[in-house]
């Protein structure tokens, strides 16, 4: 029975409950397909018109195959599913445990809000792996002793910081902070890199909570004159300034003129970023 006095945030919304059903569907499928491949192994293993040799290289191959396919589709059910904020840090700290443990490293983590929002599964995977990343890299050098992990949150993104007091020579343009660049570039974020020499380094990564919205058509977007919407239909068309001033009767630096209005609006530089900008 539903209990009509919970606050209505604490409500699952029915995307959260779809989501909750299609993560329950794919579950029991893996677990059919975990039965079947179990099943598969012991036929094979059992056969009597395989050798032992012939049993195990079938055996090998049905095993990876199944393993290949679970890890796939649980990266998949992760990246859709919400994960605590709180709780994705415990991951990360949890991972980052041999590195203390068995290393010279002194870690200082700064818990996050636990009321912060529930991160995206896939923000989540990608934060754990930046800050991973980001530590070997001020690490690297082996003059780091000790280093500091903070991550916040803001209501609309996650918001990390690491910290070192080794020589402060690292910049944003380092190659060992490339994979973590495209990484924040693929959400959508931010990275920015403060170094002071002899003090350490700051690597601070901003990622977003939400996809970015669809921005609308130049046309909606952007306040045009009804002889600009005119040019810009047939700058998308492809036709060319002379083609344009034929079909709508006026000069070729008109057009000239009202194209140059369009790019400068828009914020494009060539006519095809500005056709691009129409779709």
């Amino acid at each position: 029975m539903l209990d009509t006095t919970a606050p209505l945030a604490d409500l699952p919304s029915p995307a959260s409950r779809s989501l909750v059903v299609e993560h329950a569907r794919t579950v029991a499928e893996l677990v059919d397909r975990q039965a079947l491949t179990l099943e598969s192994l012991l036929a094979t293993l059992r056969s009597a018109r395989l050798d032992d040799r012939a049993a195990r290289t079938m055996a090998i191959d049905i095993a990876a195959s199944a393993m290949v396919e679970i890890r796939t589709e649980t990266d998949h059910q992760r990246s859709l599913l919400l994960e605590p904020v709180v709780g994705a840090f415990a991951r990360l700290r949890s991972d980052l445990r041999p590195l203390v443990r068995f290393g010279d490293l002194d870690v200082q983590f700064v818990e996050p809000p636990a009321t912060g929002r529930a991160l995206p599964g896939e923000v989540a995977h990608a934060a754990r792996a930046i800050v991973r990343s980001a530590v070997l890299a001020l690490v690297d050098t082996g003059e780091s002793r000790r280093v500091r992990i903070q991550w916040d949150c803001d209501g609309l993104n996650l918001l990390m910081s690491i910290r070192d007091d080794g020589a402060g020579a690292l910049t944003v343009h380092d190659d060992s902070l490339r994979p973590i660049a495209e990484r924040v570039t693929a959400l959508d974020g931010s990275l920015s890199v403060a170094s002071t020499p002899g003090w350490g380094s700051d690597v601070a990564v901003t990622l977003p909570l939400d996809p970015p919205a669809e921005s609308g058509s130049l046309d909606d977007t952007v306040a045009l004159s009804v002889r600009e919407r005119e040019v810009l239909r047939l700058v998308a068309s492809g036709a060319r300034n002379r083609a344009i001033a034929e079909s709508l009767g006026i000069s070729e630096n008109t057009v000239k003129f009202h194209v140059s209005n369009l790019l400068r609006k828009a914020g494009a530089r060539t006519r095809a970023e500005l056709t691009a900008l129409t779709r």
